[in-house]
């Protein structure tokens, strides 16, 4: 039995310490937290739905995402990468959810969800020919429109949100104090502070709320302290529009895996990630996102935010991650701590949205930009984001069309970018490079 020493934190295997694996941990689930529930927040808003089933499938994301972090790093037959990737409820989804809930309710996005991560668990039993398929520019463009797709629901919500108060100068004073408050402790020394500036700023941003009157305890007060997660809290139902849509955002989805787990291996362990490390991730992500849709809850997938914080940190222990995933597991058991998420005005969720989604785009833009941008990657560039993004602010013009390809196509760029930019891929002939 290996040593316990907290200089295994930069090992992948190896005994830790619990008094230095636990705020580590929690490091890591700071860094995850806001990302994992604002996808619901979000869409339970925008389906106005009752307070007291927002905060079931809150406490449901935590507890799923524990769950599924611990499936991931500790693999259970061919299912999970055995590496410190941390998964959460997805923000890519959003888009495609937010569609699909507005058009055929909440339940149909958890029938489509049910197929979609049977697909995903059995696209990664083929990794080899997906990651051939599907090279950095088809992917970077993924997530950039992921990010631009999603401003605009940041910034409904930085102004109130869905409510007959949206606009109201308090809603945007609270949002901007959001936003000021990020910008100045992500330029603190201390790297804890940094990690954590979003979450510390909704924080600030939510007591300045209370503040002004803008709060109701009430559901806080009513929820218990303790309670199980809920098996189906919501229905399933199975429509074939919303399973095309999550076909296509469940294998966009496969793809930006992995690129995560192949960050988390070069970026903390300094080697690729091996094919069976990527199979099993991939398959897992299926597996978590087939486990969340039973208990009323979006896809999960890696957080991409985790990636970058092992890159910084060059933590990669397996008992850390695991250590912070058994924390948030046990939230899961918590409604009152959820409740409290479910009061929050949106306006202190819409300032720190904005960010995040920004920086979704930003993270794409980054890894876009690693490699030259010649004439051929230029025009996949310009038409995928042209089309899909365009057509995605201005869904009308595809009003004329079947219903189903707008159904499918119209309500978020993120699909018709995916599609455009892998089709462009396959059919533009590559340039031979002069000697």
């Amino acid at each position: 039995m290996s040593q316990v020493s907290n200089e295994n934190i930069y090992q992948l295997e190896g005994r830790v310490p619990l008094k230095t694996a636990l705020p580590l941990g929690i490091q890591h689930l700071l860094a995850m937290f806001l990302g994992n529930i604002s996808p619901l927040i979000i869409v339970c808003g925008m389906l106005q739905m009752e307070l007291n089933l927002k905060t079931a499938l809150i406490q449901n994301a935590m507890f799923i995402a524990g769950v599924t972090t611990l499936i991931q790093i500790y693999p259970i037959m061919k299912i999970g990468s055995g590496l410190p990737g941390v998964m959460g409820t997805s923000s890519g989804f959003l888009g495609t959810a937010k569609a699909i809930g507005v058009t055929y309710g909440y339940s149909a996005i958890m029938g489509a969800s049910v197929v979609g991560a049977l697909f995903e668990m059995v696209l990664g039993y083929f990794i080899k020919p997906l990651k051939k398929l599907f090279p950095p520019i088809v992917t970077s463009l993924v997530v950039i429109s992921i990010g631009l797709s999603l401003l605009p629901v940041g910034v409904r919500y930085f102004g109130g949100g869905f409510t007959p108060e949206f606009g109201d100068p308090k809603h945007i004073l609270v949002g901007t104090v959001v936003v000021i408050m990020i910008i100045i402790l992500n330029q603190c020394k201390q790297k804890f502070i940094s990690a954590s500036a979003i979450l510390i700023s909704i924080v600030i941003g939510y007591i300045l709320a209370i503040i002004m009157g803008m709060v109701d305890f009430t559901a806080v007060k009513e929820a218990a302290w303790f309670s199980l997660p809920k098996v189906m809290p919501v229905g399933i139902e199975f429509n074939l529009n919303a399973i095309i849509a999550m076909l296509i955002m469940y294998v966009a989805t496969a793809v930006e895996t992995v690129g995560d787990l192949s960050g988390i291996a070069n970026g903390g362990l300094d080697r690729e990630p091996t094919d069976e490390e990527l199979s099993g991730g991939v398959i897992a992500d299926g597996f978590g996102s087939l486990i969340a849709a039973f208990f009323g809850v979006l896809p999960n997938t890696t957080f991409s935010q985790n990636v970058g914080l092992i890159a910084v940190t060059k933590v990669v222990n397996r008992f850390v991650i695991g250590t912070g995933a058994i924390v948030l597991v046990l939230m899961g058991f918590i409604p009152k701590l959820s409740a409290i998420f479910t009061v929050m005005p949106q306006s202190v969720l819409g300032g720190a949205a904005i960010v995040m989604f920004a920086m979704i785009f930003v993270s794409g833009l980054k890894s876009l930009l690693r490699d030259e941008i010649d004439d051929r990657k230029g025009l996949i560039i310009a038409i995928s984001l042209g089309l899909g993004v365009g057509i995605g602010n201005l869904p009308d013009v595809l009003a004329h069309l079947p219903k189903w390809v707008g159904q499918i196509f119209a309500q978020n760029g993120i699909i018709m970018t995916f599609v455009i930019a892998t089709t462009l891929n396959l059919i533009l002939p590559e340039k031979k490079k002069e000697k």
